[in-house]
């Protein structure tokens, strides 16, 4: 992770009067989105990248130790050592970003990651009542600091959609600076929800009003709304991260999550984070890509990059 963001003194005016250009947001997100796609080697050198920054994740109801384990190892070993070392990539301790888990999961993910031979990789714990974060204040933080306590080094929050809705800016500061406090030495990651904030100008004034309250990123989405990481959204975080970074000099990091299943999908993403934000953004440090599935096309597409064909369902392992 990058150097802790201490925030800053809520400031209105550093958002109040901000207005999206819908029209000319949608128009930038459809030429990142349409363009021709890298190939070949400079696919897979930027499908490795894509790999790297994944929060690789289960938030089920049936999550138990053992599916926890199979995802920790998988975290560990995200490809394929032979396609590896096919591409030059072999004995590099290629690894995912971090292990995403519930609050109740954070010790299984812990000890797994230590049998599986990878204390160093970050466990992240969603936290504060996720994905609705309707639970009364106090269980929120106490929560957060249980799941740190268990050993998670980041937390993922979310906001309390009601004040941002109803435009409590200086509501949404205050909890969120809680929410800081509470994690001590652990990373916080605030979760927008951006599908259920109502329009763009909206997703700025929340991603502002975040980082100023000392989130280390700003994510899109739970993964649980209707609609949830979509480029138009991204393009409006990414620029107020921008804009934090000239008023403040710390450099915040951006995660969308939800709905990001395809390798392409990955790379239309990172090509976001080079174009708007530049190469510093281009590491776990300051970028993660929150999935379940996306890791398994991007070994499938290596795969096809090294044999020329499709991997059957049993040559790749699942995560």
């Amino acid at each position: 992770m990058s150097a802790r963001n201490p925030g800053v003194e809520y400031d209105p005016s550093w958002f109040f009067d901000y207005k999206v250009n819908k029209p000319a947001t949608f128009k930038r997100a459809n030429e990142l989105k349409t363009r021709r796609g890298v190939k070949k080697n400079y696919q897979v050198a930027w499908l490795l990248k894509a790999a790297t920054c994944i929060d690789l994740t289960t938030l089920s109801g049936d999550d138990t130790f053992t599916n926890v384990q199979r995802l920790c190892y998988k975290a560990k070993h995200p490809i394929r050592n032979d396609l590896l070392k096919a591409v030059g990539m072999e004995d590099r301790g290629l690894t995912v970003g971090a292990v995403c888990v519930y609050p109740a999961r954070v010790e299984d993910a812990v000890k797994a990651l230590k049998q599986a031979g990878a204390p160093h990789i970050p466990v992240a714990s969603v936290a504060t009542g996720f994905p609705a974060g309707q639970t009364h204040l106090k269980h929120r933080l106490v929560e957060i600091s249980q799941a740190v306590d268990d050993g998670a080094g980041e937390i993922d929050v979310v906001i309390n959609r009601a004040y941002a809705l109803a435009g409590n800016w200086e509501g949404v500061y205050d909890e969120v600076k809680q929410f800081r406090a509470a994690c001590g030495n652990a990373h916080l990651k605030v979760i927008l929800a951006t599908g259920e904030l109502g329009s763009l100008t909206t997703v700025y004034k929340a991603s502002m009003v975040a980082m100023m309250a000392g989130a280390d990123f700003i994510k899109t989405s739970t993964g649980k709304e209707g609609v949830n990481a979509i480029l138009p959204v991204g393009l409006v975080m990414v620029r107020a991260i921008r804009d934090y970074y000239k008023r403040t000099g710390n450099k915040i990091g951006f995660k969308p999550a939800g709905g990001i299943r395809t390798a392409k999908d990955s790379c239309t993403w990172l090509a976001l984070m080079k174009e708007e934000l530049g190469n510093d953004w281009l590491t776990p440090k300051l970028f993660r890509i929150g999935a379940s599935s996306l890791m398994g096309d991007i070994e499938r597409q290596i795969f096809h990059n090294v044999t020329g064909r499709y991997a059957a369902h049993n040559e790749l392992a699942m995560a």
